[in-house]
């Protein structure tokens, strides 16, 4: 039996009722196109990038422990929440004789690729479903912001979120398609801890942090891919005093070499990428440099994973935001 599949059924017991099934989905992110803090009391933020990449979450109800269980078993955080809703849930709605939640994703662990939020946006999703619980976004951030911080990836778009606090700043809009050609610089990054480190950030710095984030909201608007790229690559060298990425100079010469947009990182993780329009007649050939060049930067510094070439998510607008939507 592989770490997937879900144990043999037993058979049912009369007192259990029918077996109800669940399913959600959530994709991740590659990084932040901004992350840092406002003039504002609670003023972290981050500004989401959303790629395709997903997880998937199914809950079904009856477990031989008769107790909610999770696969792979190292999804704690997930177990959690889906143990939370059920408690949560009224009476006849509770899965009797406990549930199996399985978990399956292909975003990595720890790279600053909303992993953690995917999976928990999901689970939220899938254990809701199987229940007849709605599950609005408002409800799965009250429920998130008891377990830890996470991204905006439960909203269709491209959205500034108070990470800390878990609750939706805007929507900010849906941008033509880019790719992102990313390396791994290596090891991993606990969103918790890192969320607890204190802020340097000085009264100029947060001034500059709304700065960016207004010229953001008007491009993403406005569909200015340069200068969500201008934007992007800002943040990452604000970010290098609180979690430094050895190869962003490297990565960043790629990007000017190959007319790239701009640079995206990871700010809590450890991935960083070169931005590039999708949509330019010269995609092809830039994608291609921009891969070797970075092969070359992985090689040198990287965290052994190679490169990979991430699609950024379009949105329809108008969209249900109870899920993710995509083009």
């Amino acid at each position: 039996m592989t770490l997937y599949q879900e144990a043999p059924a037993r058979p049912r017991r009369s007192d259990r009722g029918p077996v109800r099934t669940g399913v959600g989905t959530a994709f991740g992110t590659f990084g932040e196109l901004l992350q840092g803090q406002l003039p504002e009391r609670d003023g972290d933020f981050l500004v989401t990038l959303p790629v395709a990449r997903w997880t998937m979450a199914t809950f079904r109800s009856g477990s031989a422990s008769g107790d909610i269980e999770v696969r792979p078993h190292h999804k704690t955080k997930a177990l959690g929440l889906a143990r939370m809703i059920a408690e949560a849930a009224p009476v006849g709605a509770r899965p009797v004789g406990g549930g199996v939640l399985t978990v399956s994703s292909v975003i990595p662990e720890g790279k600053g690729l909303a992993s953690s939020s995917a999976d928990l946006v999901a689970t939220a999703r899938a254990v809701g479903r199987a229940l007849g619980v709605p599950m609005p976004p408002a409800r799965i951030e009250r429920l998130l912001s008891r377990i830890e911080p996470t991204d905006g990836v439960l909203y269709p778009a491209i959205v500034a979120f108070h990470h800390r606090t878990v609750r939706l700043r805007a929507v900010l809009g849906s941008l033509p398609a880019m790719a992102v050609v990313g390396i791994d610089e290596g090891g991993s990054v606990d969103t918790v801890d890192f969320n607890r480190i204190p802020k340097p950030f000085t009264p100029a710095d947060r001034r500059a942090y709304a700065d960016l984030l207004g010229r953001l909201t008007d491009a993403v608007r406005t569909h200015d891919l340069a200068e969500v790229g201008r934007v992007a690559t800002r943040s990452a060298l604000l970010n290098q005093r609180l979690r430094h990425k050895r190869a962003l100079e490297p990565m960043r010469a790629i990007c000017r070499e190959v007319g790239g947009l701009g640079v995206a990182v990871g700010h809590s993780g450890t991935t960083l990428g070169v931005l590039l329009d999708a949509t330019d007649p010269s995609y092809t050939r830039r994608v291609t440099a921009a891969a070797q060049a970075c092969e070359e930067v992985a090689g040198v510094g990287g965290g052994g994973g190679g490169v990979q070439v991430y699609r950024t998510l379009s949105f329809r607008t108008g969209g249900d935001p109870s899920d993710s939507a995509r083009t």
